[in-house]
C-alpha cells in the first residue's frame, strides 16, 4: 500500500479533532488575501446592484424613447400564450390557468447592456491601478555574447571559454 499523506489532524485525539480543524480554518480564513477578496465580493455585489439600477432605471428610458417609446423589460417573444383559467357552474375552476412562456430578449439586452458596463469600469479600476504601479528597475545584464562564436559568457569575462577569443573590455 501506499504510504498516506500526513494531515494536520493525525495524531490528534477525536475530542480534540474538531479544535485542530477549527485552528486550521481559523489561520487559512485570517489570510489577508481570503479578506480582501471576501471584501471585494461583497462590494462588488453591491457595485452591481447600482449599476443594474441606473441601466434599468436611468439608461434604458431615454433608450427607450428615442426608439419610439420601447419598454425593453416588455419586449418578449411569444413561445406559448397564457391561458385564463375557465369556470364552470358554481364558479368551480374546469381548466386551471397557465402563464405565458416567453423568451424575454429585453430583459437580456437590459443584462448586456449592465455587463458591458460593468467590465468597463472593471477595466477602468484595473488600468487605474497598474498606472499606479511603480516600475521596478531592470536588473544589470551579468552576460554578454562573445563576439567570435555568440556564445553566452560572464560580462566581465576577457576570454570566451567556448572559443578562447581574447574578447574586448564591456
Amino acid at each position: 500500500m501506499y504510504p498516506r499523506e500526513r494531515r494536520a489532524w493525525d495524531g490528534v485525539k477525536p475530542d480534540k479533532l474538531g479544535g485542530a480543524l477549527l485552528q486550521e480554518f481559523k489561520k487559512f480564513a485570517m489570510r489577508g488575501n481570503v479578506m480582501d477578496m471576501a471584501v471585494g465580493i461583497i462590494i462588488g455585489a453591491a457595485f452591481s446592484k447600482i449599476v443594474s439600477s441606473a441601466v434599468k432605471d436611468v439608461i434604458m428610458p431615454p433608450i427607450g424613447v428615442l426608439l419610439g417609446g420601447v419598454d425593453f423589460e416588455k419586449l418578449v417573444i411569444p413561445v406559448k400564450y397564457a391561458v385564463p383559467a375557465v369556470l364552470g357552474e358554481n364558479n368551480k375552476i374546469v381548466t386551471e390557468a397557465a402563464p405565458e412562456v416567453a423568451i424575454r430578449y429585453g430583459a437580456f439586452i437590459n443584462t448586456v447592456v449592465d455587463f458591458v458596463i460593468v467590465a468597463f469600469v472593471i477595466f477602468m479600476v484595473v488600468r487605474a491601478m497598474n498606472s499606479m504601479k511603480k516600475e521596478e528597475p531592470k536588473a544589470a545584464a551579468t552576460q554578454k555574447k562573445c563576439d567570435f562564436c555568440v556564445s553566452k559568457i560572464d560580462i566581465s569575462a576577457t576570454r570566451c571559454p567556448h572559443c578562447t577569443s581574447e574578447l574586448s573590455a564591456a
